[in-house]
């Protein structure tokens, strides 16, 4: 309890001691207070040979009012205090609570939120005439370090720059768009970790995930298993070997955005294209770029643009073109993923060990690393 409470209660007590009329003195820290109202000698003895009974009687009763108007006034001052250092107490862990969850929104101490359609570009230096360093994703997060005039200096994920206020949410906006939209994810803190079919050991492992990758989860379970998603799939991973925390989108660098010399220009505008769909709605069994696609979907579409065939899902698609290995990929060639031996998942590589793929109904048309998961096939369509 603070001073400024403790000198409150203090002279609290004295009031209601001093409206009693009565007298408190403390020998010693731990001592039991004493009630005296003066009447000491009758208090020590009556001796009824000199002191008329009747006189005597009165004056025991009056000793006795005395001491029971002394406890009822140490009790209900005690009360007071009671009272009152609960109520600091529930204040102090209230603005602790309040502190903490304004310093820790997810390991944001002053949260913005890129409120575009598309995306939010990142610059080197505030206006519009500053190259650009990276792009936020629609609802993706920034810690704000500084707003100049119109700009806001920030740093998201990788990236760090300037960005324009009108298209950033900030401070209660913000936070509540954060609620909305952040995700849990099991960060793998092993070199691989294995996904089951099932939460245990004996089911068959679908595939292998590398370290320091992020797996959607839906559902921590209390046996030492979550249940993630594998794209559009329910999986499993063991929480022995991985991390479950809450997370929010972050900018996406340049470098992810680049490709390497000696690549096509229909190469380069294809992965292009994909890239601006980012952010976009994952539905099963879409064609949409804009309303929703699923991953074959997403992919036969981007290639239609440019006049490439491909057929509708990622079983049939695995059966196109020249087969290659990851180690030879080029901005525009398709991987592969499988479960049980089976394709099920396609995406398109965008250079850099990345791919952009329609993920999973939760995380939509996204970018990932292209061993997110173990590729099973790599194939070239594009010459």
């Amino acid at each position: 309890m603070g001073k400024k409470t403790t000198g409150r209660m203090v002279l609290l007590t004295a009031v209601i001691l001093s409206a009693s009329n009565i007298k408190i003195t403390a020998a010693s820290t731990g001592d039991i207070i004493r009630a005296t109202a003066g009447f000491d000698r009758i208090a020590a003895g009556v001796d009824y040979g000199q002191i008329d009974p009747g006189k005597a009687e009165k004056a025991v009763a009056a000793v006795e009012e005395r001491r029971k108007e002394a406890e009822e006034a140490l009790q209900e001052a005690q009360n007071i205090i009671d009272e009152a250092v609960d109520a600091e107490i529930l204040e102090t862990a209230e603005a602790q609570k309040e502190a903490n969850s304004v310093d820790n929104l997810w390991g944001y101490t002053n949260l913005g939120m890129a409120q575009v359609d598309n995306h939010l570009n990142v610059r080197d230096k505030a206006g519009e005439d500053g190259e650009l360093v990276g792009k936020m994703t629609k609802n993706a997060a920034c810690e704000i370090l500084s707003v100049e005039g119109d700009w806001a200096h920030v740093k998201s994920g990788k990236v760090e720059g300037y960005v324009h206020t009108d298209y950033l949410l900030t401070g209660e906006e913000a936070r509540k768009k954060a609620q909305e939209v952040v995700y849990v994810v099991a960060k793998v803190n092993t070199q691989t970790l294995k996904v089951r079919e099932q939460p245990n050991t004996d089911c068959p492992v679908i595939t292998l995930v590398a370290q320091d990758e992020r797996l959607e989860v839906v559902e921590q379970q209390s046996d030492g298993w979550a249940k993630i998603m594998l794209d559009d799939e329910e999986a499993y991973v063991s929480t022995d070997y991985c991390v479950v925390e809450e997370e929010l989108e972050t900018a996406v660098t340049m470098k992810e955005l680049l490709y390497g010399n000696g690549i096509s220009n229909t190469r380069i505008d294809l992965c292009q294209y994909a890239k601006q769909f980012v952010g976009n709605p994952y539905v099963w069994g879409g064609t949409s770029l804009t309303k929703g696609a699923d991953c074959s979907g997403f992919v036969q579409s981007v290639f239609k643009h440019f006049g490439v065939s491909l057929p509708r899902s990622s079983r049939q698609q695995v059966g196109v073109g020249t087969k290659i290995s990851l180690a030879d990929a080029k901005p525009g060639d398709l991987i592969f993923y499988a479960k049980g031996g089976t394709i099920n998942h396609v995406a398109l590589y965008i250079g850099d060990g990345q791919v952009v793929h329609a993920s999973s109904p939760k995380t939509g048309i996204r970018i990932s690393n292209a061993t997110y998961r173990t590729p099973a096939a790599v194939k070239r369509v594009l010459p």
